[in-house]
C-alpha cells in the first residue's frame, strides 16, 4: 500500500467526508462539553452518566443502524440513476423508524431503573442514571427519524445538510445544558437530568430541520419524497437485511463495553468515573473516523451502482489511508498531552490521575482503530454486513472482555491492566478488515 494519498480521489473523499467530519465533530464537542459540565458536579453524577450514556447507546446503536441500510440502498440507487426508488426507500425507512422509536421510547422510559441498576457501582449511581435515561428515551422517536433522514442524505452524497443541522443541534444543546444542569437564568437546576432534557429538546429541533429540508423542491420533486407514500415490504426487508447485522454488531459491542465498565466498577467509583472520561476521549477519535467511513460507504455504494468496481475499491482504500493519518495525529495528542485532554472533560484531580494511563493506551492504537472503522463502513456500504458483524462480536467477546478480566482481575493489574486488552482487540480488528476488503468478495453483493 502506497503512503502518499491519491490527490484526485482524496479530493472527492474529502468533499463528502469534510462536512460529515465537521458534523460528527460538532457531536463530539457536545459529548465533551456534556461530560465536562456533568464533570463539574460530582463523581456519582459522572459515573451515572457513564452508565446512562452507554445504556442509551446500546439501544440507539441497535436501531439507529436502520440508517446504514437506508444509506446502502439509497447510494446504490443513486449510482444506478434511479432517484425515485431512492425516495421511496426514505419514505419506508421513516415509517419504520417512527414506529420503533415510539414503542422503544415508552419501554425504556418505564424500565429505566431496571436498565441502569445492573451496571452501576451503587444504588445512588443507579438512581441518577435512571432519571437520565427517562428523558433520553423520550427523545428516541425523534432521534430515529433523524437517523433515517441522515441515511438518505448520506446515500445521495449530500453531507452538508447533516453538517449544518449538527452544528445547530449541538449549539442549542450546549446552551440548554448550561441553563438546565446548573440552573442559570431562572431555569431549574436539574444537574445530570438537565443534560438529558437538553439533548431531547435539541433532538426534536434536529428532526424538524431534516423534515423541512426534505420539502425543498430538489428533493420533493427530484426524489418524489412523500408522493403517494406506500409501504413496500420488499424495501423494508432489504433495509432490515442490511441493517440488522450492523445492529447486532453494535449491540454486542456496546454490551461488551458495559461489561467492561462493570469490570472496572470492581475497582471503585473513581475508576469507573475515569473510564467514562476515557470513553468520552475515545469518541473524539471515533466520530471523525466515522466521517471518513460515511464517505467510503457512500462512494463504494455509488460506484458499485454504476458498475465501476475498481473505483469502489480505490475509494475504500484511500478513505482508510486518510483516516489513518488523521487519527495518527489525534493519537500523538493523547500520548503527549493526556492531562490537557482530560481536563477538558473533568477538573476532578483524582479522576484525571486515574484516567491518564488508559488514555495513553488508547492514543497508541487510535490510528489502527480508524482503519478498522473505515474499511468496515466500506464493506457495509457494499452490503457485506454479516462478516463485519461476526468479526466484531468474536473479537469483543472472545478477546477484549476475557483479556480485560484476566489482566485486570485475575492478574491483579487493576484498571490499567484491564485497559491493556484494548490494543489487542483494535489491532486484530483493523488487520482483519484490511484482509477482507482486499479479497474483494464484497464487490459481488447485490442489494
Amino acid at each position: 500500500m502506497k503512503l502518499v494519498p491519491d490527490p484526485v480521489i482524496s479530493r472527492e473523499i474529502l468533499k463528502l467526508a469534510s462536512p460529515a467530519v465537521a458534523g460528527l465533530s460538532a457531536q463530539m464537542i457536545l459529548t465533551v462539553v456534556d461530560a465536562a459540565m456533568v464533570g463539574r458536579l460530582d463523581e456519582v453524577a459522572l459515573a451515572a452518566m457513564g452508565v446512562g450514556f452507554l445504556a442509551v447507546w446500546v439501544v440507539t446503536s441497535f436501531f439507529s443502524n436502520l440508517g446504514v441500510g437506508t444509506q446502502t440502498l439509497v447510494s446504490r440507487r443513486q449510482g444506478e440513476g434511479n432517484h425515485v426508488e431512492a425516495g421511496v426507500t426514505l419514505n419506508n425507512s421513516l415509517a419504520v423508524s417512527l414506529l420503533i422509536g415510539v414503542v422503544l421510547g415508552f419501554l425504556g422510559w418505564h424500565f429505566s431503573y431496571e436498565i441502569a441498576y445492573p451496571f452501576a457501582s451503587n444504588a445512588q449511581v443507579a438512581s441518577e442514571a435512571a432519571d437520565y435515561l427517562k428523558w433520553r428515551f423520550i427523545g428516541l422517536p425523534f432521534f430515529l427519524v433523524m437517523v433515517s433522514y441522515r441515511g438518505f442524505f448520506f446515500g445521495v452524497g449530500n453531507t452538508r445538510i447533516f453538517m449544518y443541522s449538527a452544528i445547530i443541534i449541538n449549539v442549542l444543546n450546549i446552551i440548554l445544558n448550561y441553563l438546565l444542569i446548573f440552573g442559570h437564568a431562572g431555569f431549574p437546576r436539574l444537574e445530570l437530568t438537565g443534560s438529558a432534557v437538553a439533548t431531547t429538546i435539541a433532538t426534536f429541533v434536529g428532526t424538524a430541520i431534516f423534515f423541512l429540508t426534505s420539502f425543498n423542491r430538489a428533493f420533493r420533486i427530484g426524489y418524489r419524497l412523500f408522493h403517494r407514500v406506500k409501504i413496500k415490504p420488499a424495501i423494508i426487508r432489504n433495509i432490515f437485511r442490511i441493517s440488522l447485522p450492523v445492529s447486532f454488531q453494535y449491540l454486542f459491542t456496546l454490551l461488551g463495553f458495559l461489561f467492561f465498565l462493570a469490570i472496572i466498577g470492581r475497582f471503585g467509583t473513581t475508576e469507573q468515573a475515569a473510564t467514562q472520561v476515557v470513553i468520552t476521549a475515545i469518541l473524539i477519535g471515533f466520530l471523525p473516523s466515522q466521517g471518513f467511513g460515511i464517505a467510503a460507504a457512500t462512494l463504494v455504494g455509488q460506484n458499485l451502482g454504476n458498475g465501476n468496481t475498481h473505483n469502489a475499491e480505490r475509494y475504500g482504500i484511500e478513505s482508510a489511508r486518510l483516516g489513518f493519518y488523521f487519527m495518527f495525529v489525534v493519537g500523538i495528542v493523547f500520548l503527549v498531552f493526556p492531562d490537557a485532554v482530560l481536563y477538558i472533560i473533568t477538573n476532578n484531580k483524582p479522576v484525571i490521575e486515574t484516567a491518564r494511563a488508559p488514555l495513553r493506551i488508547v492514543g497508541a492504537v487510535q490510528a489502527f482503530y480508524a482503519v478498522g472503522i473505515i474499511l468496515a463502513s466500506a464493506l457495509q456500504g457494499a452490503g457485506a454486513t454479516i462478516f463485519v458483524m461476526f468479526t466484531e462480536i468474536f473479537l469483543n467477546w472472545g478477546i477484549f472482555i476475557p483479556l480485560a478480566y484476566v489482566f485486570g482481575v485475575v492478574l491483579d493489574g487493576g484498571m490499567v491492566g484491564a485497559w491493556l486488552s484494548l490494543p489487542v482487540y483494535l489491532v486484530l480488528y483493523a488487520s482483519i478488515m484490511v484482509w477482507r476488503f482486499k479479497r474483494g468478495a464484497w464487490k459481488r453483493v447485490r442489494v
